[in-house]
């Protein structure tokens, strides 16, 4: 997975996830206390063909927060709950689909990783306090993304 965080909220802007992963249990702080969006890119082949009447479907697993999905560049539509799942039927290929997910997770990250840098390197001002010892949300895709069939 291609991964492009915002570099004005603090990200490392391209990085590669040979698997998914949780932000927040990320060793690299720009993506542990990493809060907004992120794009997920991957580009893959339909494996076999679908039978008449079935229905395609791809499955994120589990996403923190929320997610909007494009498939060969249509808009599929938004995820905030489970299941979360859209209906991909008549937008697959059967070679070189893109794949991309925007994921934007919560605030608490961000302020959590601010309240140990001095003021003037912080991203966010704001009354809401943390700690720095405050539990970090889980944030990002975790997968697993899969496609399933459907009728």
């Amino acid at each position: 997975w291609q991964v492009n965080f915002d570099t004005k909220w603090g990200g490392p802007e391209k990085v590669v996830f040979e698997t998914l992963q949780d932000w927040s249990l990320s060793a690299d702080e720009r993506i542990k206390y990493y809060s907004g969006k992120a794009l997920y890119t991957k580009t893959f082949d339909l494996i076999k063909s679908l039978q008449k009447g079935q229905l395609l479907f791809i499955d994120l697993g589990i996403v923190k927060d929320i997610a909007s999905v494009k498939l060969n560049g249509k808009d599929l539509g938004t995820v905030w709950t489970t299941p979360w799942m859209l209906e991909i039927t008549n937008d697959i290929k059967p070679t070189a689909n893109l794949l991309e997910i925007e994921v934007i997770n919560q605030w608490p990250n961000r302020l959590i990783g601010d309240v140990a840098l001095p003021v003037e390197k912080r991203l966010t001002n704001t009354n809401i306090v943390f700690k720095k010892t405050d539990k970090l949300l889980p944030s990002g895709l975790l997968g697993p993304v899969i496609l399933q069939v459907g009728y």
